[in-house]
């Protein structure tokens, strides 16, 4: 696994953020604190996030909680986190203003909506900014909990935008709140993982044509590599992939253990 950094930002050898506006540091100083608090954080493979330049960051969704997990890792590598996120979380009073002021895309999933999100999150890559796209498109179905069957929005724009496509993974943030039981856990010091990989390397699809069956292929990749970062972060061979249609392929990653994915593997459900 990569060298661990700490949450400090003057430790993650990241500058820091300027110009962040009122309302960025508004979030920033009301949030962080408390999730300091009730968060004991493993943080790897920063390096890897570019610290300028538009960049997608394609992250597996095992909890609610993790949103905050890994905006709070990308902000300490340096960069602005900007998700996808679901329309509803707008229509509330207060946060979807809040939400809006503060750069969050809303997605409104399975209609024509979609596509107004897609051409703001390349408009937000191709101005500079850091999205994070959960491939899967909501927390993952699969019962332990593992990468399911992606979706190809990131994929999309990838190949519209020819940014770098980062993966990210995480383990604890269901320990917080586990989407399978929706047990809420709030206690100080609930260890936290994230880790983060080189860019995944989609060159062969370079100048291609969307088509259904290129956008199958990257997301594939996309995927795999997801599933083989969760494998060493928990330790464990992932098993088929899972899809919520009721698909199963026999695809599997090979196991690849290391003794910090051990640690990590100690505390899975």
């Amino acid at each position: 696994m990569a060298r661990q950094r700490s949450l400090a930002g003057a430790d993650s050898g990241r500058p820091r953020r300027r110009r962040l506006g009122f309302w960025r540091r508004f979030v920033v100083v009301t949030v962080k604190p408390v999730l300091t608090v009730l968060t004991k954080r493993t943080w790897s493979g920063m390096e890897h996030l570019p610290q300028d330049g538009g960049a997608i960051l394609v992250a597996t969704h095992i909890s609610h909680a993790d949103p905050l997990v890994y905006a709070h890792f990308v902000y300490d590598a340096g960069r602005w986190p900007q998700f996808l996120a679901k329309q509803s979380l707008f229509e509330v009073p207060v946060m979807g203003r809040l939400l809006r002021q503060v750069r969050q895309i809303p997605v409104r999933r399975g209609s024509v909506d979609a596509v107004k999100a897609l051409e703001a999150a390349i408009a937000a890559v191709k101005a500079g900014d850091a999205v994070i796209f959960y491939p899967e498109g909501t927390t993952t179905k699969e019962p332990d909990l593992w990468p399911m069957r992606g979706k190809t929005g990131a994929a999309r724009l990838a190949l519209l935008t020819g940014a770098p496509v980062v993966p990210m993974v995480t383990w604890g943030p269901q320990r917080i709140f586990d989407p399978r039981t929706k047990a809420l856990r709030i206690r100080p010091r609930m260890p936290v993982t994230v880790v983060a990989g080189p860019p995944i390397d989609l060159s062969r699809w370079a100048g291609a044509t969307p088509t259904k069956a290129v956008l199958h292929e990257m997301t594939d990749m996309i995927m795999q590599r997801l599933r083989e970062m969760v494998s060493v972060l928990r330790g464990a061979e992932a098993p088929p992939i899972f899809d919520p249609n009721g698909k199963v392929s026999s695809a599997t990653v090979p196991e690849h253990p290391s003794p910090a994915a051990g640690r990590a593997a100690e505390e899975r459900p």
